[in-house]
């Protein structure tokens, strides 16, 4: 099964502010950032269920120019609390996200990787 991090270049998760979250999607080129895109398989219901949020708490942005994808969703626990650890948000882009069968496919071989 083929990985997002085996398809994009970058996968990173930051604070925006004390009580969001923010994961940036990057891919090296045009090709395999649309065929991801056009998959659907980066979406808010992928986010909201991987995070365990609620789906309308989950903002997804496609940046075309960029290839890239950004997810900001809440943060369970404000940056700074006693209970946080990851108070730069720097360590919640671990999830492996799923997105094919193989290495030839991602995506329920809706797109092809290149």
């Amino acid at each position: 099964m083929t990985r997002l991090s085996e398809l994009a270049t970058l996968v990173r998760s930051k604070n925006a502010g004390p009580f969001t979250l923010t994961i940036d999607i990057i891919f090296a080129d045009d090709n395999t950032y649309q065929s991801v895109k056009q998959s659907g398989v980066i979406n808010r219901e992928l986010f909201a269920q991987l995070y365990r949020v609620p789906r309308d708490q989950v903002l997804l942005f496609t940046h075309d120019r960029a290839f890239a994808f950004k997810a900001s969703i809440p943060r369970t626990i404000a940056s700074g609390d006693p209970e946080d650890d990851d108070v730069f948000g720097g360590q919640q882009h671990g999830l492996e996200i799923p997105v094919g069968r193989g290495p030839e496919s991602c995506a329920a071989e809706k797109i092809t990787a290149p």
